[in-house]
C-alpha cells in the first residue's frame, strides 16, 4: 500500500545526525564494537543532586498539567538565570518554556515567519535550522563562513544579504558544528547591522553557553538597540547534561510569548511537569558543575585536536565551545582502498564507520561537505581508541 505524504514532509530531510546515531545503534545491536562519535549530548550522568530533586518532585504529586508556558516558579527561576549569568533583565512574562531548545526554536519560527519570509543562516550551521524554516513556509538564506575567519558571520557579510523580505537571522553561538564562540565585539557589530532594519529579528541559540572555552559568554540580547528583536534560546541541556529530559527555554517580548504560548497549547500543552521541576532546582543551584564538566571537555578538546593532527591530511579546527570538531578532511577524495573510492564526506564518514567501526556525521549536513563533525563528548580512553581506528583506516587510502 502507498500512501499520499504531505508535500510539507517530503520537502524536509531525515536529520542526519540522528540517522547516523540510528545505523550506529543497529550495527551494536548486531554486537559489532562501534564507536559512536555522532550524539550531540554529555556523557555526563545528571548530577545526583538534581536527580534526587526530579524523585521529590514525583514524591510531592507534581504529576498535573502545568500552565503551558511552565510553572510560574520556573519561568521566575529563567528570570534570575538571565539576570546572574547574562545580564539580561526578562520578567516572567517574557519567558516559555518548551520541550527542549529545538522546542523553542521552532515555536518562534512558526509564531514569525510567512511565506516568502527569508532567515539569514551563517553555514556551518545545526542540521535542523534550514528544515525547521522551510516547514514554517520561510526560506532559508544560507551564508557560507569560512575556517580562516573562525567559521564567524561578519557585519558586512549579514548587510550584504539583507532583502527586503529578511525577516530574521538566526545565529548559535557557541555554534554546532564548528564551536565558534562570537565576541562582545562580533555581536556588536552585527547588532548595529540589525538595528537598520527594525523589521528584522534575531534567533540566539545559546544551548552550549556553558561550554566555553574562551572566557565570558555575549548575548545579542545585550544590546538595548535591538533587545526586544531578540529570541534567547536556553536549557539544560547540555549545560547540565539533562538531554533526556526535554527542558528549553526562551525569552522574548512578551508578544511573541503569549504567541509562543497558544501555539504550544495547541500543539503539545506543558513540557514534562517532573522534568520542570529537576530543571527548577538546576537554575536555581550553582553553576559549579556546569564548570567542572566543561573543564573535562576541554581536556578532551585538546587531547582529539593533537590526535587529529598527527593523522596526515586532516585539518582539524580549534572550537571555541560547545563538544565538536569540524575538521577539513577533502584531502582524501579520490583516495581509494582498492575496493571503494572516496568521493565526499559522506563515503568518509562511511568508510570510517564499516573500517574503522566509527561513527562521525558528514559535514554536508550541516551546510559544508569539506568537513565531517566529530563529538569529543566521550571519555578520554575512548575518545584516543577512536583516534587510533581512525589513522588506522585511512592509512589504507591511496
Amino acid at each position: 500500500m502507498s500512501i499520499s505524504l504531505s508535500k510539507r514532509i517530503q520537502s524536509i530531510s531525515v536529520s542526519a545526525t540522528v540517522a547516523m546515531n540510528q545505523k550506529t545503534q543497529e550495527l551494536k545491536a548486531e554486537g559489532v564494537d562501534i564507536i559512536n562519535l555522532t550524539v550531540g549530548e554529555p556523557d555526563f550522568f545528571t548530577p545526583d543532586d538534581i536527580k534526587q530533586a526530579c524523585k521529590d518532585a514525583i514524591d510531592q504529586n507534581y504529576s498535573f498539567y502545568s500552565a503551558v508556558e511552565g510553572y510560574p516558579e520556573l519561568r521566575k527561576a529563567v528570570c534570575h538565570k538571565f539576570k546572574r549569568d547574562n545580564g539580561l533583565n526578562y520578567q516572567p512574562n517574557e519567558v516559555m518554556v518548551s520541550n527542549g531548545a529545538k522546542h523553542c526554536i521552532a515555536n518562534a519560527l512558526q509564531c514569525l515567519i510567512d511565506s516568502g519570509d527569508e532567515v539569514i543562516i551563517p553555514s556551518p550551521y545545526w542540521v535542523s535550522y534550514a528544515d525547521m524554516v522551510k516547514l514554517a513556509s520561510g526560506t532559508p538564506v544560507i551564508l557560507d563562513t569560512q575556517k580562516e575567519s573562525g567559521y564567524k558571520l561578519t557585519a558586512p557579510q549579514l548587510e550584504a544579504a539583507i532583502t527586503p523580505a529578511t525577516k530574521m537571522l538566526l545565529l548559535c553561538s557557541p555554534c554546532n558544528p564548528t564551536g565558534a564562540v562570537y565576541s562582545y565585539d562580533e555581536l556588536q557589530a552585527l547588532a548595529k547591522v540589525i538595528e537598520k532594519y527594525p523589521k528584522i529579528w534575531v534567533m540566539a541559540d545559546e544551548i552550549y553557553e556553558h561550554i566555553n572555552y574562551v572566557g565570558a559568554h555575549h548575548s545579542m540580547a545585550e544590546f538595548d538597540s535591538i533587545h526586544n528583536r531578540v529570541i534567547v534560546v536556553n536549557g539544560v541541556s547540555k549545560g547540565y547534561a539533562m538531554t533526556g529530559y526535554r527542558i528549553g527555554f526562551m525569552a522574548a517580548h512578551a508578544d511573541l510569548i503569549k504567541a509562543c504560548g497558544k501555539l504550544q497549547g495547541q500543539f503539545t500543552t506543558n513540557p514534562c511537569s517532573i522534568s520542570q521541576r529537576a530543571a527548577l532546582y538546576a537554575l536555581n543551584g550553582s553553576t559549579e558543575v556546569c564548570k567542572q564538566m566543561n573543564e573535562a571537555y576541554l581536556r578532551r578538546r585538546n587531547l582529539v585536536i593533537n590526535a587529529l593532527r598527527q593523522i596526515p591530511g586532516i585539518v582539524p579546527n580549534e572550537p571555541e565551545g560547545a563538544f565538536y570538531v569540524f575538521p577539513d578532511i577533502t584531502a582524501y577524495f579520490g583516495k581509494t582502498d582498492g575496493n571503494r573510492v572516496i568521493l565526499n564526506d559522506q563515503d568518509f564518514c562511511l568508510y570510517l564507520l564499516e573500517k574503522a567501526f566509527v561513527s562521525t556525521v558528514p559535514g554536508s549536513a550541516f551546510g559544508d561537505g569539506r568537513c565531517i563533525r566529530i563529538s569529543f563528548s566521550n571519555k578520554d580512553e575512548v575518545l584516543m581508541e577512536a583516534m587510533q581506528r581512525i589513522k588506522q583506516a585511512l592509512a589504507l587510502l591511496s
